[in-house]
């Protein structure tokens, strides 16, 4: 039943030319199959973006919390990479943050699923889950994962394609002093020049610029200032 999903979805996706289209067509389909929700994740480091028709509740405290740290799901989606079906019963929950992360979950309706996950290239992550609101969903086991990731590779790539807005995101807050120095460095000055034309000094610039790359989860100025431009902050 999960292949013959898989291909529906290739096929669907292949005629969508806009966002609402493919969400549509996502929506559709896993009714179809069986399943109550999806979620589709794109991750790295700390920056988590999703597509999903999960409980808008869900989704925000999912963001607010920064959950993808502690979703066993998540978690498991990156030792394996390789699709795996899932439940409360089996996802393995060994601290007590990520047993309240489960609870909370299935209050949702979230108590089972199939995720597939597939690496997206420079660190990044693409994560489809179908999530069940049965307790074991047995059935869910019976699918084949080589088709699964190749279906969800060529959706990462049909998203991206259409420049999808994600429904959710976490939220990142900087100053405006933050700001206007990664505007600056974006535009390929250095933090000395920085420092002249905002009329500050060097030691703020460098300050400002190290609590916007925590802000954003970037380790380099260069990510700091591609995320910035990415969550449309410069």
């Amino acid at each position: 039943m999960v292949d013959i999903w898989l291909d529906r979805l290739t096929e669907g996706l292949a005629l969508a030319q806009d966002e609402q289209t493919a969400t549509d067509i996502l929506a559709k389909l896993t009714v179809e199959a069986g399943f109550i929700a999806y979620s589709y994740l794109d991750l790295h480091a700390d920056n988590t973006k999703a597509i999903s028709n999960y409980p808008f509740e869900w989704q925000k405290r999912y963001f607010e919390k920064a959950y993808a740290r502690v979703d066993p799901v998540v978690r498991e989606a990156k030792v394996k990479m390789a699709a795996f079906p899932w439940s409360i019963l089996t996802v393995a929950a060994t601290s007590r943050e990520r047993r309240q992360f489960m609870a909370e979950a299935a209050d949702f309706g979230i108590r089972s699923g199939i995720s597939i996950p597939v690496s997206t290239g420079y660190g990044r992550l693409a994560l489809f889950t179908l999530a069940s609101s049965q307790i074991d969903a047995r059935a869910l086991r019976a699918f084949n994962p080589v088709l699964a990731a190749a279906a969800i590779a060529q959706l990462h790539v049909r998203l991206s394609t259409i420049a999808m807005r994600p429904t959710a995101r976490r939220e990142v807050n900087l100053k405006s002093e933050e700001i206007s120095c990664l505007r600056w460095s974006a535009e390929g000055k250095s933090m000395q020049a920085i420092a002249v034309i905002e009329n500050t000094s060097y030691a703020n610039v460098v300050f400002f610029l190290r609590n916007a790359k925590a802000a954003l989860g970037a380790t380099t100025l260069p990510q700091a200032t591609a995320l910035a431009k990415e969550f449309g902050l410069i």
